[in-house]
């Protein structure tokens, strides 16, 4: 018996014709807002005045609603470069520092001062279990 396999399950429905539910939800708040502020504004200044901010704002719901750079959504796309403005552009690695807590809070002094005890064998493991036994005195 042969079942069908949904192949592209990342991608967004689509809901009127190309358009995807974020979409419509984008560009119907963004061109109602635009209207009424083109409706509030035309009350009182000329046709180009009242345009000029009407054709701003549609122009921004048309960017966050269909441009898409490298593949991401407009907004993750803002997000991640204010983050890349944000945070420093070189990292450091500092050996023996897997803990990046270490880095806020440094060790405290019975933990500078913490030895481990080497103990040294003349006696060569001949079995796993001897091995073992060499081990958990060397590393206790």
């Amino acid at each position: 018996m042969q079942y069908k396999v949904p192949q592209d399950v990342q991608r967004e429905d689509r809901l009127v014709g190309p358009l995807t539910l974020r979409q419509l939800i984008i560009c119907g708040i963004g061109f109602t807002i635009a209207y009424a502020l083109y409706t509030s504004i035309s009350r009182d200044y000329e046709l180009i005045t009242a345009l000029i901010p009407v054709i701003i704002l549609g122009l921004i719901t048309v960017t966050f609603a269909f441009i898409k750079p490298h593949n991401l959504v407009f907004e993750k796309f803002i997000l991640f470069w204010i983050e890349s403005l944000i945070l420093p552009r070189q990292r450091y690695w500092l050996k023996g520092m897997a803990d990046p807590s270490r880095l806020l809070y440094p060790p405290r002094a019975e933990e500078k001062t913490k030895k481990v005890e080497i103990v040294k064998t003349d006696k060569k493991p001949k079995t796993i279990n001897e091995l073992t036994e060499i081990l958990d005195k060397k590393y206790k």
